[in-house]
């Protein structure tokens, strides 16, 4: 659910594996076009470059275009189901602004309003102090808050995984944690993520309509646009079939270990707990940018951007809106998304400006070594930057 790749320490992990099975991709159709190959190529790099398994779903104008590459379970050797449900981590985070920006358009809410406004006394100590943070702040991640993740998988082993992945924490509680440390800047001056930040928008949502963001994201996003196969899970901890299974590496020469079950100190909240497919997450991303959820002046809002740190991990030139980034795309113009990971895998979901292009990669592995996580993270933001500008 982490949007920020992990570090060897412990803050965001990574993809990769030493040796996997022989690439596995789509059944061949007859004369492939130019954009079916492009895809289909790079699906296929970011498997040379050490992922188990690739999944790529391209919507045009034109059609659709899909490939796969390797596998999709590193025990069976089966091939990476075409259009499986996946665990969508942080893109959790636009459907969740999505809903508060709904509210804002019913005069229910301001981005404007303080946390000590919405929830009093919760966002307070170690120099954390309410009054001053707005929600804009918590949607783009200006706030400063600590992120909590770092507090729930202490040490960086299989050994912890495996000994608190079934540990689940109330939202109020992981708020708490990230209480006790000091903030990393005044908010709105500087832009760091933070996951803290939509757990508080969760709490947020809930105090506003009486109800879970959970339902009003089914009840104001899900239903309206058809999303039938994306899911809010809860404690529920499989992935509906077909999937492909998730692998984490958590150390540079150490064994690819099976994370397919969730990590739920941080996989159950407003902050990443959603599953879907790459058909449902495109559909979902092309409706928003083309106004069938917001109002113009909201999508605006959610679409206004502010700087980020050269060091922040995303492409040269991107920017934070509300629970969006925009990417500069190497033809010109740019993109809307975003990304989502976690142990053993990484979502992302972008589509253009004007929304005639969207496209989904996933992968199911993780590495241990941030020299193979930067390699497979430049062939990825490669094949998203060949996909949207390339006509098909």
């Amino acid at each position: 659910m982490v949007l920020r790749r992990l570090s060897l320490s412990a803050a965001v992990l990574a993809l990769a594996v030493s040796a996997v099975p022989p690439a596995v991709a789509s059944p061949s159709v007859p004369r492939p076009s130019a954009g079916d190959r492009s895809v289909q190529q790079g699906a296929d790099a970011l498997h040379d470059a050490g992922v188990t398994g690739v999944s790529v779903r391209l919507e045009t104008p034109r059609g659709t275009v899909t490939a796969r590459s390797g596998v999709g379970d590193l025990v069976s050797g089966r091939p990476v189901p075409e259009d499986g449900h996946l665990r969508l981590g942080s893109v959790t985070k636009t459907f969740v602004a999505t809903v508060v920006l709904q509210l804002v358009d019913e005069g229910r809410l301001s981005l404007d309003r303080t946390v000590e406004r919405l929830l009093p006394g919760v966002v307070t100590g170690a120099g954390n102090d309410g009054r001053t943070i707005t929600l804009r702040d918590l949607l783009q991640h200006t706030s400063g808050l600590y992120d909590y993740t770092a507090d729930v998988f202490p040490e960086h082993s299989a050994a912890t995984y495996y000994a608190h992945r079934w540990h689940a924490y109330q939202p109020a509680q992981l708020v708490a944690l990230a209480m006790r440390h000091e903030p990393a800047f005044p908010p709105g001056t500087d832009w760091e993520y933070s996951n803290t930040n939509y757990v508080l928008v969760g709490m947020i949502i809930e105090k506003v309509t009486g109800r879970s963001w959970e339902q009003e994201v089914r009840d104001r996003v899900l239903r309206p646009l058809g999303l039938r196969h994306t899911d809010i899970p809860g404690t529920r901890p499989f992935l509906p079939q077909p999937h492909a299974a998730n692998h984490q590496q958590f150390t540079p020469d150490g064994p690819m270990v099976d994370t397919t079950i969730p990590y739920r100190p941080f996989d159950l909240g407003a902050d990443g707990a959603m599953t879907g497919t790459a058909r449902d997450l495109n559909r979902f991303l092309t409706a928003l940018v083309r106004g069938r959820l917001l109002e113009p002046a909201t999508l605006a809002a959610m679409r206004t951007t502010v700087p980020m740190p050269r060091d922040s991990d995303h492409p040269a030139g991107t920017r934070s809106g509300l629970g969006l980034f925009f990417t500069p795309l190497s033809c010109g113009g740019g993109y809307l998304g975003h990304g989502g990971s976690g142990f053993g895998y990484l979502v992302r979901a972008a589509t253009t400006t004007d929304g005639r292009r969207s496209v989904t990669v996933s992968v199911h592995s993780r590495p241990g070594d941030a020299g193979t996580a930067d390699r497979q993270e430049e062939v990825l933001r490669d094949l998203v930057d060949r996909a949207l500008c390339r006509p098909v």
